[in-house]
């Protein structure tokens, strides 16, 4: 619902109509339909678009991550350097966060708090309070190259940070000191997340493998088999028992989510196979009242899939036209999902189960 004092004025330029409000500017596009095409030149499906309201960006280049902050904020970081916390229910930006040199690689959030902290290019991980000041509270230096991975532990006592440096870190949050250091040979960190109510981090890396590590002491704890590709990212579910991972790949080969079970046999349990372009960004899906378990995915090729978490089914597909790559996920809250990408910024989608699982983009900022 438009708030009062909003007037309709027509956008020359563009095909579509542009909403200006108090809270700011809202964009609702005009329905089209694309086809979607495969490396074969075999048409795969057909797509009808419907209008999406799109409110001022929160940034003014790609969004390299997003992550839920509560039930109403997200916070988000992309290539501008800029940190911006974000209301999408509003479409308002909260606050906007200066401080790193280059591009936001990752964004860790400690729920039902204002702090969070960003990882960059410039090598630094800042931590920041939505209730202080628009500096940062504390600031984390000791890797080499590019911060790649962010884990808070349960009790947001500790960080755990990794890096293309091949070492991970694990500070007190506290004391902003760094407390244990590893290092491995070609283990270019990309993603990191903490086991719910465990004292283990889960960690992809470049060199096609997924280790487990025992924050006490940090030593790696179990290694699962190596995959064929670059693994890009993970995600634990919230009772701990399964992770997700996904990897890079071209034309359909790779391009795939995996499922792992985090208990003793600590086996593969099923792949999610479909997309044609690296998988960047994989999430467990809240699960609806008498449904089955999902989880959804996002790849480069625009797309973002719902699939069965048990049979590996594809339940759903969103495309995303004129997005870019789609480089990362979050759960909202149980109906809503962020998105982010290179060319449309960031898209909240509602998941839908009253026709099975579905997916509609509701907003674009």
């Amino acid at each position: 619902m438009l708030p009062l004092g909003c007037h309709l004025q027509r956008a020359p330029s563009r095909n579509s109509w542009r909403f200006c409000a108090g809270m700011g500017k809202l964009q609702s596009k005009l329905k089209h339909s694309t086809y979607k095409y495969r490396p074969d030149g075999i048409t795969e499906e057909r797509i009808q678009t419907k209008a999406c309201p799109e409110y001022s960006p929160a940034h003014v280049d790609s969004v390299s991550v997003v992550a839920a902050l509560n039930s109403d904020l997200c916070v988000s970081g992309g290539k501008d350097k800029t940190v911006v916390a974000y209301n999408w229910k509003t479409g308002n930006a909260v606050r906007r966060l200066k401080g790193h040199e280059r591009e936001i690689t990752k964004i860790a959030c400690i729920h039902g708090s204002s702090r969070f902290f960003s990882a960059s290019r410039d090598r630094t991980v800042m931590m920041w309070d939505l209730r202080g000041p628009s500096q940062p509270r504390q600031q984390f230096s000791g890797h080499a190259m590019v911060v790649t991975g962010l884990a808070v532990s349960p009790d947001s006592s500790q960080l755990c940070t990794g890096s293309r440096d091949n070492t991970l870190l694990l500070w007190d949050i506290g004391t902003g000191q760094c407390v244990e250091r590893a290092s491995i040979s070609r283990n270019l960190v990309t993603h990191l997340c903490w086991v719910p109510q465990e004292p283990y981090v889960l960690q992809t890396s470049e060199d096609k493998t997924i280790r487990l590590w025992d924050s006490r002491g940090l030593q790696v704890a179990h290694m699962f088999p190596a995959k064929q590709h670059i693994q890009t990212y993970c995600e634990v579910s919230e009772d701990g028992h399964k992770c997700i991972s996904c990897s890079n790949g071209f034309g359909g080969e790779g391009c795939e989510a995996t499922l792992w079970d985090l208990r003793q046999t600590r086996n593969r349990i099923c792949e999610y196979k479909g997309h044609l372009q690296t998988v960047a960004s994989c999430v467990f899906l809240p699960r609806a009242p008498a449904s089955m378990p999902i989880i959804a995915t996002s790849s480069h090729d625009c797309k973002v899939k719902i699939w069965n978490q048990d049979t590996g089914a594809c339940l759903f597909t969103l495309s995303l036209d004129g997005s870019g790559p789609l480089t990362s996920l979050a759960v909202g809250d149980p109906v809503s999902l962020l998105c982010t990408s290179f060319g449309r910024g960031i898209h909240l989608l509602r998941v839908e189960h009253s026709r099975g699982p579905e997916l509609r983009e509701v907003a674009a900022f």
